[in-house]
């Protein structure tokens, strides 16, 4: 495995992306479907994750996704993504999800999402990604925070991987 790089400050991994809600994009009652706004999440993730490490990356998991409003036909998707902290061969990237009415101007938070990535290397093994170095106050409560959040994933997961599997 090589070795890390060189610190990288949050701003090199920022994204916004703008989508409308075409009528594929919506459900019988003219609502987003959920898993389209998860794909664009995934998206916007992937960027972010790839903005930061330069390298290609996968998705490992999504971390409580909750939909607060609905998303009506026509409306403008605005997602803001970027990287909230790097650990050894993974980065946890923040994604925000914003609504906005294009007629009225109206804009509503629809929902966020922690997304971990792992980067990749060319053989499709993990990879090393370089250190996160925050600038701003933001920054820093949002890499404690997301150290908070992979402490206790990282708790989860082993406690199920000690459970004896059932058999039925």
């Amino acid at each position: 495995m090589k070795a890390r790089t060189a610190p990288k400050p949050v701003s090199e991994s920022r994204v916004e992306m703008t989508e409308i809600v075409l009528p594929e994009d919506t459900n019988q009652y003219g609502h987003a479907w959920g898993g389209r706004v998860m794909t664009l999440i995934d998206k916007a993730a992937a960027i972010a994750a790839t903005r930061h490490c330069r390298t290609n990356v996968v998705t490992a998991s999504v971390d409580s996704l909750v939909f607060r409003i609905p998303v009506k036909l026509g409306h403008i998707l605005k997602l803001f993504a970027s990287a909230n902290a790097a650990f050894r061969t993974s980065m946890e990237v923040g994604v925000k999800v914003v609504s906005e009415d294009p007629l009225s101007g109206l804009q509503a938070h629809c929902c966020s999402a922690y997304v971990t990535m792992v980067a990749l290397d060319a053989t499709g093994r993990p990879a090393l990604v370089p250190a996160l170095l925050p600038k701003t106050p933001e920054d820093r409560r949002r890499q404690r925070e997301a150290l908070q959040r992979r402490r206790a994933r990282l708790r989860i997961r082993a406690r199920k991987e000690r459970r004896p599997s059932r058999a039925r």
